[in-house]
């Protein structure tokens, strides 16, 4: 896979430029690709790193932010940023007589070629995922009938928790409203890859952008798996590699103590997918692991490598064989990942 390339690239490439720049701000040294990205919970922990990190792509030339409050002065901050993209910031339209719809979100993603949604609230201590869904499928639900209705032909890429649930729901969304493309729908869980390349590289004492960690199922607890047996040369011991995997799935929520979940390492992982997704449609070859509607198990959706194009999935790549320890947690969490998936279509259908 190219993730680590990809990603190194992604940021890398815009730092180095203010670093060589006469004056040390300027980022974007690379020709400018025409893009437009609307990130829709921009405002919030999630949405205000993942915008800045936007701001700074050479990839994206119009950046489109959107929030229940907030977003036009985040859109002014990133303004003042020397970056060649352009940034708008939109709210809710106000109350009015005659009521109108909702103009601002309209704006921000009328001729997106990306959405990212970060939009909901964030897990706190003692919370799982399942605990957010009654706040954020409700959340889901009303920005993919956007999507549906002013951006059909976009990708649309869900951070929203539970991804295992909020990722059918905007399945089920587009179905109703006929515009259900399957090869343009994604869940991202990126971050999963990007934790277990920085605990394999620290266990092993590599650096991580030598190593790519496949992670497959799901984006919540048991469901996700990452394949550690497939690090080219490594050798973990039954603790060490039942340690990775634990951490894999999330110290965040307990390490800051009540102040929220994982913010600034999800919105790198959610900037990173977003411009793979961008470097896809514009012709390079992209293969990274996300939670797309499959038919590699009996999980109507699973998270895996897929090789992603112009106009989204060509390919999912074969799950490969998995080890006795991956084979274990895989009968694990099965029918908690179907589980979750049903409870999605269940509110979407509701």
């Amino acid at each position: 896979m190219i993730f680590n390339r990809h990603a190194t690239n992604a940021v890398s490439g815009a730092l180095r430029a203010a670093a060589t720049s006469p004056r040390g701000c300027s980022f974007s040294t690379t020709s400018a690709s025409k893009a437009k990205v609307a990130v829709l919970g921009a405002a919030g922990g999630i949405g205000q790193p993942l915008s800045l990190l936007c701001k700074l792509s050479p990839e994206i030339s119009e950046l489109s932010l959107y929030d229940i409050v907030g977003t036009p002065g985040v859109a002014a901050d990133l303004s003042h940023i020397p970056t060649h993209s352009s940034v708008t910031g939109s709210l809710p339209s106000p109350v009015s007589f005659p009521m109108k719809g909702n103009i601002g979100l309209e704006e921000t993603l009328s001729g997106a070629d990306v959405v990212v949604i970060p939009a909901g609230v964030p897990r706190k201590p003692g919370m799982t995922r399942d605990d957010l869904f009654n706040t954020n499928a409700g959340i889901v639900k009303t920005l993919v009938e956007g999507c549906a209705k002013f951006c059909p032909d976009a990708m649309i890429a869900i951070i929203s928790n539970p991804v295992n649930s909020t990722v059918p729901i905007a399945a089920e969304v587009l179905k109703k409203a006929g515009k259900y493309d399957p090869k343009k729908l994604f869940g991202v869980t990126t971050l999963d890859v990007c934790r277990a390349n920085t605990f394999a590289a620290n266990s092993l004492g590599l650096d991580p952008k030598d190593i790519d960690v496949t992670v497959i199922g799901g984006h919540a607890g048991i469901t996700i798996l990452p394949l550690f047996s497939r690090v080219g040369g490594a050798k973990f011991s039954d603790a060490e590699l039942e340690a990775l995997t634990v951490r894999t799935r999330d110290e965040v929520v307990a390490a800051k103590a009540g102040a929220g979940s994982a913010t600034l390492s999800m919105a790198y992982a959610g900037y990173v997918f977003t411009e793979n997704l961008l470097r896809a449609i514009r012709g390079e070859n992209v293969v990274q692991c996300a939670f797309v509607e499959s038919s590699l198990t009996d999980a109507s959706f699973f998270a895996s490598p897929v090789k992603i194009g112009k106009n989204g999935i060509e390919e999912i790549l074969p799950l490969g064989d998995l080890s006795p320890y991956e084979k274990m947690w895989f009968d694990k969490m099965m029918p908690e990942l179907k589980s979750q998936i049903q409870k999605g279509v269940a509110f979407a259908n509701a």
